[in-house]
């Protein structure tokens, strides 16, 4: 079960006191006759102002919590965990990002999140980077247990089943019950051998996630074994609405494999699910991430922009008031409704559904509502704030 103790999620920082104070009675250990020089070198380190004696830098609304896992057995995984800047001011539920690795890729994330999030691109979101607990762990050999699917001769691979009966068995229920996690809205995304299990996932238990990113996933691993899950999943005519986005690096040595399974998933067209697939020019293997993820996220909270009858968009047309005195006008001009505050401030709006539009120029949704089959006003949600604006003309 999980820990209750919370504390803020803290960057790494590899340049401690006791790292440098280690490495220089290594070296000199090593370079005996060169005393005078690692001398200065320790007393540069040492009298550095402030070395050592100042809080670390942390991930404001970032929180740690831990949970012991029976399926992975005496395996204590630790969940670092975003929530979203209004999480404390409403009731709602939010969509849940699954974040693989998160010991090297959390930062990045929240720093993705909040750069689309402020652009309009998607909705606010819970995240929950997964990683390791316990007695220093060793994220290199663990991942290599839980992403994979089969054990190709190394110790401990071949995980990837228990991996994901963790996920659905004991970390759902503990996010769903401590927090506002929507359960019919996850999404997962990893790199290389976390891009290996996020495709693993779609293939074999596609209802665990309704979104999916995998950058520079390492497609290869057990002589392509992944083929014979993907070929499974074709066969079993898969309805359930998702979407995937992957990408690879161009200057990656697994490049053809990529394209070759980029091709068929494409030529495959599943019926439940939508693919993206990139080659990112002039990029490494981990040079991926950020685009994948960035692209991704807005990939799959992707919104559609329905084409509505100019006699549909009619009816929202007028002048409307706040209760604070704020005053907006909704035209149409050639390139279909306009909300505007003033001459300078305006958003084109698409329709996501009969009464909810959005602007993609800033996270920026509007609700109208009706009375007796008349629009009498709408809820403009913004950046976690809601207002109510009432039709008066």
């Amino acid at each position: 079960m999980g820990n209750i103790f919370r504390h803020t999620v803290r960057l790494p920082n590899p340049l401690t006191e006791k790292n440098v104070f280690a490495s220089a009675l290594l070296i000199i250990t090593q370079q005996t006759g060169k005393m005078k020089k690692l001398a200065v070198i320790l007393l540069f380190f040492y009298g550095l102002p402030g070395f050592g004696q100042y809080p670390p830098v942390t991930i404001p609304g970032s929180e740690i919590r831990k949970i012991s896992s029976k399926i992975v057995t005496g395996q204590e995984y630790e969940l670092h965990i975003l929530l979203p800047g209004g999480y404390r001011n409403n009731e709602k539920k939010y969509p849940v990002v699954y974040l693989m690795d998160a010991q090297w890729d959390f930062p990045l994330l929240k720093s993705i999140y909040g750069q689309q999030y402020y652009d309009g691109f998607i909705p606010e979101l819970i995240i929950v980077g997964v990683t390791w607990g316990g007695k220093n762990p060793n994220p290199d050999s663990l991942r290599v247990r839980d992403y994979t699917p089969t054990n190709d001769g190394r110790i401990q691979s071949g995980g990837a089943d228990r991996f994901l009966s963790f996920m659905r068995n004991e970390l759902f229920p503990f996010m769903e019950n401590n927090y506002r996690a929507d359960a019919s809205n996850r999404s997962i995304m990893g790199c290389s051998l976390g891009g290996l299990i996020t495709l693993y996932a779609l293939f074999t238990q596609p209802d665990l996630f309704k979104g999916y990113a995998a950058a520079s996933p390492a497609i290869s691993w057990d002589k392509n074994v992944l083929d014979q899950y993907e070929k499974k999943y074709f066969d079993s005519k898969p309805s359930m609405p998702a979407r995937l986005f992957m990408s690879f690096g161009s200057v990656e040595r697994g490049l053809p494999r990529f394209q070759q399974l980029s091709a068929l998933m494409k030529d495959r067209n599943y019926p439940g699910l939508q693919v993206k697939s990139v080659v990112l020019e002039n990029t490494g293997h981990s040079g991926t991430k950020s685009e994948t993820f960035g692209r991704g996220i807005q990939y799959i909270f992707e919104r559609p922009r329905l084409k509505l009858d100019n006699a549909v968009l009619e009816m929202y047309k007028g002048f409307y008031a706040s209760d604070n005195g704020s005053m907006a006008e909704i035209k149409i001009d050639g390139l279909g409704l306009i909300f505007q505050f003033n001459p300078s401030n305006k958003y084109l709006l698409y329709a996501s559904g009969g009464f909810s539009f959005y602007s993609d120029a800033e996270y920026f949704n509007l609700e109208f509502k009706q009375e007796s089959g008349v629009i009498n006003g709408f809820q403009l949600n913004r950046y976690g704030s809601s207002i109510f604006y009432k039709k008066i003309k």
